[in-house]
């Protein structure tokens, strides 16, 4: 197998098996992850691969992690847009963070720079972030999967050995920075629970 065929095999399986146990825990309450998250996360994922595949000659598996993305995002939304309990809906600051999202689409859709909304869609994809880390920073309790989020770290990685182009590689590395940061989040909130229990 070449390293190409690993990544592209590795991206899907990976977040194939995130997507499915994603799910599951959303169905059984075990956790409660932030539905505008997602959907930010879904739009700006359909935004950047739309971007990558206008900007240059490229097919769906040069960026196999924004391929991949697209069904486990729109995949997991759906799933806590039916499941999800009263905490993951949409809030005012929700709502704040949709009209940036909405605004940097509405630009690409009049300038059709490519490669500099891709860059924008980037900065949506962060912005995606801010439900969860507000909700951590203020939580007493972990609401996400330490399994799940390790293994959306992972995805990218492995995705940095198939990549094609300056964009699949921006889209991969921004990635792994916000989950990254994002786990570090999860495990401030596990040791303050900690702290708690022994005071």
């Amino acid at each position: 197998m070449t390293m190409r065929a690993f990544s592209i095999v590795a991206v899907c399986t990976t977040n194939l098996v995130i997507g499915i146990r994603y799910v599951w825990l959303i169905r059984r309450n075990k956790i409660s992850p932030a539905l505008a998250m997602w959907v930010f996360f879904t739009i700006a994922v359909i935004g950047s691969l739309g971007t990558y595949l206008a900007e240059g000659d490229f097919g769906l598996l040069d960026n196999i992690l924004n391929t991949a993305d697209l069904l486990l995002c729109g995949g997991v939304a759906l799933a806590i847009a039916l499941y999800g309990d009263r905490s993951t809906r949409f809030n005012r600051f929700d709502l704040g963070c949709l009209g940036g999202v909405l605004m940097i689409l509405l630009v690409w859709a009049f300038s059709r720079q490519h490669a500099l909304t891709h860059l924008a869609i980037q900065l949506i994809l962060i912005i995606a972030y801010f439900p969860v880390v507000k909700r951590l920073w203020h939580s007493s309790r972990n609401t996400e999967s330490f399994t799940m989020w390790i293994g959306l770290l992972l995805a990218p990685i492995f995705s940095l050995l198939s990549s094609k182009g300056t964009l699949a590689t921006v889209y991969a590395v921004r990635a792994i920075i916000c989950t990254g940061l994002l786990l570090v989040l999860m495990l401030r909130v596990e040791w303050r629970i900690r702290k708690e229990r022994r005071t």
